[in-house]
């Protein structure tokens, strides 16, 4: 008999986020390398499409000081109260998450008013074939926040406003996102690419 889907939440303290903290490649990894923490660089980073905020917890337990803008009243009330257990934790949880700040808005409206350095942006991205592949919480992530139709507008006006780069995360294997310019260069991985617009 199959299980009943279990409530979403996002849990920084425990799974794999915890454990990608304790055991990842710090600024080797490809994220951050596409964002710019190198040489001792630590840039300024807006989080366009925060979703599960794994990104930017990543990102912000590497030192940098991330904004999140999250559109979705249901994503970003998950994102708080997950962020709420964290900074609760104390030690070191509780440094990470003073490094990041939640914003609740469309990116769209709130990056012209922003300083970024670098800005991250995640659409949803497109479906794959076999849907057994996609991770039951990605799904769910799907159901609340739906398609991103506007994913080119946002990296356009995001290379716009960066100072120094745009990074999107797409699909290792899909076709370029239709509607923005070329990218500078990219990271690619076994299945997920970024997309880097060097904008200053």
């Amino acid at each position: 008999m199959k299980q009943p889907a279990k409530e979403l939440r996002i849990d920084f303290v425990e799974g794999p986020v915890a454990h990608r903290l304790r055991f990842g490649g710090g600024r080797g990894q490809d994220l951050p390398k596409a964002m710019g923490l190198r040489g001792g660089k630590t840039p300024k980073i807006i989080d366009a499409t925060a979703g599960l905020g794994r990104d930017a917890f990543l990102l912000a337990s590497l030192g940098a000081q991330v904004t999140l803008i999250e559109r979705s009243e249901k994503m970003h009330l998950l994102l708080a109260e997950g962020m709420d257990r964290a900074a609760r934790a104390g030690g070191q949880m509780r440094e990470i998450i003073d490094r990041m700040t939640l914003l609740k808005g469309d990116a769209l409206d709130l990056i012209p008013e922003l300083y970024g350095e670098a800005i991250l942006i995640d659409p949803m991205h497109p479906e794959r074939k076999n849907s057994a592949l996609v991770k039951q919480e990605l799904r769910q992530v799907r159901e609340i926040v739906g398609t991103d139709d506007d994913a080119a507008d946002l990296v356009r006006l995001a290379i716009r406003h960066a100072r120094k780069r745009v990074v999107l995360k797409w699909p290792a294997k899909a076709d370029p996102l239709a509607g923005v310019p070329k990218c500078s260069h990219q990271i690619i991985g076994k299945t997920t690419r970024f997309d880097v617009f060097m904008t200053g």
